[in-house]
């Protein structure tokens, strides 16, 4: 593979396909050979950005082109049925996220990616920001002490516009699965994935709060989720909130010889600031412009490129949808 560009095949072309796809066509270090989409304008528009890419009709047809990796970027149901379809042809695979509904999905897709020695990556991009990088490298190496607190937050003032993610059997959850799927990654990943001792979730649509298994999906939703070693994180995330804002995006990690956090500016969901804390003093560690957005996409193609194949770190993905079941009660 580290002979030639791998070829690469796209299934789902919308927004965030499309913009996989520029990330990634933008490296030069892959040859974008195959194209497979629904919607037949989105198919189109994406046609021109690569010319040569062949258009077709399903995952099987993709699969036929000989490809080295495959981008998937489908509706959350079907990203593991995807990906475990991809591996077991001796295809590398990069999902979007959730990489599956529950943590089974998830553990399912791991080991076929294991079985089939294929690097396997999703698309949890924030781990990408130069802000997070930051912050990440302050606590690895102890500069913020022994961190006791992380408090996360995403709220977004819209909600999505498919029909398909209100529907719990198709998406696996709202919010939670959506956003704060992110901030769990990012938490688990910046302090180096301790053991989680215990998850607790509390569920709202509507702003009426929801039992157990409901027939909808959360629209706003708090946690408390308290790590062996005694660290607790709080989560708060939701669609639709009223804040006064499009976004309010923060991870902020406390510990006894300091603080660090990210958060987004002026409500935007791509420009984000990351500080140092030193008692009432701030430094700053991150500021914009910061294009981050195809960092993780652009990451799994160049590893790919160089030969890479199964990765064990991808099996910390686990951990995160264990927590998600958690939040859930499953």
């Amino acid at each position: 593979m580290s002979a030639r560009r791998p070829r690469l095949g796209f299934l789902g072309i919308g927004w965030i396909g499309r913009h996989r796809l520029q990330a990634i066509a933008e490296t030069g270090v892959a040859e974008i050979a195959a194209l497979a989409e629904p919607d037949p304008d989105m198919l189109e528009d994406a046609a021109q950005l690569v010319p040569g890419a062949r258009c077709v009709g399903s995952l099987e047809e993709l699969l036929a082109q000989e490809l080295d990796g495959l981008v998937i970027a489908t509706p959350s149901a079907l990203h593991a049925e995807q990906s475990i379809q991809a591996l077991r042809r001796g295809v590398a695979v990069f999902c979007q996220k959730p990489l599956g509904r529950t943590a089974p999905e998830v553990q399912a897709v791991v080991e076929a990616a294991r079985d089939a020695d294929r690097l396997l990556a999703v698309d949890l991009s924030y781990r990408f920001t130069e802000g997070m990088r930051r912050i990440r490298e302050l606590v690895r190496n102890g500069e913020l002490g022994r961190i006791h607190a992380v408090d996360l937050v995403f709220h977004n003032a819209y909600g999505p516009d498919k029909k398909w993610f209100y529907d719990p059997a198709q998406s696996g959850g709202g919010c939670v699965m959506d956003l704060g799927v992110h901030l769990v990654d990012l938490a688990l990943w910046t302090l180096g994935f301790p053991v989680v001792e215990r998850v607790s979730g509390t569920l709202f649509a509507g702003g009426e709060r929801l039992t157990a298994r409901p027939g909808r999906v959360e629209d706003y939703a708090t946690a408390q989720i308290d790590l062996q070693d005694g660290t607790a994180l709080r989560l708060a995330c939701s669609w639709r909130l009223q804040a006064g804002c499009d976004a309010m995006i923060s991870a902020a990690f406390y510990g006894t010889g300091g603080g660090a956090a990210l958060r987004n500016i002026d409500g935007s969901f791509y420009d984000f600031t990351a500080e140092r804390y030193r008692g009432t003093s701030r430094e700053a560690l991150a500021t914009p412009p910061d294009e981050w957005g195809g960092r993780a996409a652009a990451d799994w193609a160049r590893r790919l490129a160089e030969g890479q194949r199964y990765d064990p770190a991808v099996e910390r993905l686990t951990d995160v949808a264990r927590v998600l079941d958690g939040i859930y009660g499953r």
